[in-house]
């Protein structure tokens, strides 16, 4: 029988939490851990009872401290674009438009993907110690996961070149300030994620996907997607959408009346 992935999926209600569980690597990223979580916001964006996720690694060391290095270093250039760093991006971008809100909870160092990850959650969260870094540099390479593109929109280009080009780290004081994480970290980070999850799903579920619909597409993420699904629903809703779809059903001339 096959082991488990160490990517665990527990639910609460509305809220489903999703652990990295690697705690003794730091919670990395393998190949196959980034196609169980392409998997998993599949199913997510499918299940009408979520309403918000918490996205969270296992122990107190490291939320995650990115990709497993011998995991990519035996892949070819070309196989290195094709295999890791495009599919990496595209569920990484999967996770950045689900429908429902997502909270990081971010228990310890975020670090190179890991640090892309949880760039491409919500709303974030730290644990007091929790670090913030690019060091990709410092091992012959570059941030692979968007860490130059939505990680520039949320703390600006400066930030990210003093992470990347230094490798020095941001502590969470310093991520405060850059705009990373919403609130000061006090307390236990799992506890206030918990409780933001409630608050969030306390709040009508349609306007909240919505907001957040438009705060990303004003930001370019799914600026299309967002604009013909609202177009959609708001044409369907009306009496010209419903004679369309009856006329066509009655086989008959519609008779619109622009309403």
């Amino acid at each position: 029988m096959a082991e488990p992935l160490p990517v665990r999926v527990s639910s609460d209600g509305a809220v489903t939490t999703v652990t990295l569980d690697r705690p003794e690597k730091l919670n990395v990223l393998t190949l196959e851990m980034l196609e169980e979580l392409g998997r998993i916001a599949d199913e997510l964006d499918r299940d009408e009872r979520v309403r918000c996720v918490i996205l969270t690694g296992a122990g107190e060391r490291a939320f995650c401290c990115g990709a497993d290095i011998k995991a990519w270093t035996p892949y070819q250039p070309l196989d290195m674009w094709r295999i890791w760093v495009r599919r990496g991006h595209q569920i990484f971008d999967r996770w950045a438009r689900l429908r429902v809100p997502v909270v990081a909870a971010i228990n310890g160092h975020a670090l190179g993907g890991g640090l892309e990850l949880a760039a491409a959650a919500d709303i974030r969260l730290a644990a007091t110690g929790a670090t913030f870094g690019l060091p990709e540099a410092s091992i012959g390479t570059v941030p692979g996961w968007s860490g130059t593109q939505r990680l520039v929109k949320l703390i600006g280009a400066t930030r990210v070149k003093y992470l990347a080009l230094s490798g020095r780290r941001m502590d969470t004081d310093q991520a405060l300030q850059a705009g990373l994480l919403a609130e000061p970290a006090t307390g236990e980070v799992m506890q206030r994620a918990q409780l933001l999850a409630r608050d969030i799903c306390a709040m009508a579920p349609v306007s909240v996907q919505l907001v957040k619909q438009l705060v990303d597409a004003g930001q370019g993420e799914g600026m299309g997607a967002t604009l013909e699904a609202i177009a959609s629903a708001v044409v369907t809703a009306t009496r010209d959408g419903v004679e369309g779809k009856e006329s066509f059903a009655q086989r008959r001339p519609p008779l619109y009346q622009g309403r």
